[in-house]
C-alpha cells in the first residue's frame, strides 16, 4: 500500500494534508484532556470556553500556561519533518491542521493554515491587539505572569485559540475548504474525523474527484471514505511514503 500511495502522490499535481491530535502525540504532546495535576478536577469543557474566562481567567490561563510548558517540552518529530519534504518537493501545497502546538511550523512547514488557532499567540479581550509570543520572544514573561494584559490597552490577554462555542477564523476555514474543493489528494494523518467543520475537508476533497489517504493507529470518522488506510504511526508511515515518491520522481 506504501508504494501504491507514493504513485497517488508522486502523479498528483495539487496535494494537502490535514491533521489532528496523533501527529502531535508522537513528539509527547498531551491530549487535550490530558490527566496530569490540577487538570484532573475539571473537564476541558469548563476551561476552554469564553464563559470560563469571563467567570475565572485566572484558572484558565493556569491551565493553558500549563500546557504551554508542555508543549515547549515537545519537539517535531518525522511526520512533521515528512509532510516538510513534500512541500519542498513541489507535491504538498498545504497543511491543514486542527493542533494549536506550533511544532508543523516548528519543523519548517510554510504554508501552514491553523483552524483552531496557536497557543503561542495572544489577542486582547478589548482591542484589535494580537502578538506571537515566538516571534517577540516574550513566551516566558507571559508565562510568569498571574494574569497577562495587553500592553495597548491594559485589558486582559487571552490564548488565541478557538474554544468551544466559537466559531471557527472564518479567514483560515474558508481558505482550507478552497484548497480542499481543488486538491487531487489529501493526506489526513492522527484526526479523529469527529471534529465539525474541520473535518468536512476530507469529505470534500472526495466529493470533488480527489483521492484520500489516511494515516492513522486506529479507524477513525474518515476511514469510511478513505481510499488507503495505512495503520500506523505517522512517525513511521509517512517517512517511508516519502522515500517511496523520491525514488518514483527519481526514476
Amino acid at each position: 500500500m506504501i508504494v501504491e500511495v507514493a504513485g497517488v502522490l508522486a502523479s498528483s499535481k495539487n496535494v494537502i494534508a490535514f491533521t489532528g491530535a496523533g501527529i502531535s502525540a508522537e513528539s509527547g504532546v498531551p491530549t487535550f484532556r490530558g490527566k496530569d495535576g490540577l487538570w484532573k478536577k475539571y473537564r476541558p469543557e469548563e476551561l476552554a470556553t469564553p464563559e470560563a474566562f469571563a467567570r475565572d481567567p485566572k484558572l484558565v490561563w493556569e491551565f493553558y500556561k500549563w500546557r504551554i510548558r508542555k508543549i515547549l517540552q515537545a519537539k517535531p518529530n518525522p511526520a512533521h519533518y515528512a509532510l516538510v519534504e513534500l512541500e519542498r518537493m513541489g507535491i504538498l501545497k498545504a497543511v491543514i491542521t486542527q493542533n494549536v502546538d506550533d511544532l508543523h511550523r516548528e519543523a519548517g512547514t510554510n504554508n501552514l493554515i491553523e483552524l483552531h488557532g496557536n497557543i503561542f499567540r495572544v489577542k486582547c479581550t478589548s482591542c484589535d491587539y494580537g502578538e506571537y509570543l515566538k516571534e517577540t520572544g516574550r513566551v516566558n514573561e507571559i508565562l510568569s505572569q498571574e494574569l497577562p494584559r495587553c500592553p495597548k490597552c491594559n485589558s486582559l490577554l487571552r490564548p488565541d485559540v478557538v474554544w468551544f462555542g466559537e466559531p471557527l477564523p472564518e479567514g483560515a476555514l474558508r481558505k482550507a475548504f478552497r484548497l480542499a474543493e481543488t486538491a487531487d489528494a489529501v493526506i489526513v494523518v492522527g484526526t479523529s474525523g469527529v471534529v465539525y467543520p474541520a473535518a468536512y475537508i476530507p469529505f470534500i476533497v472526495k466529493e470533488n474527484g480527489g483521492t484520500v489517504i489516511e494515516v492513522n493507529v486506529q479507524e477513525s470518522g474518515i476511514t469510511p471514505i478513505a481510499d488507503f488506510f495505512c495503520r500506523g504511526k505517522a512517525g513511521e508511515v509517512l517517512p517511508r511514503i516519502v522515500e517511496e515518491v523520491r525514488r518514483l520522481l527519481n526514476e
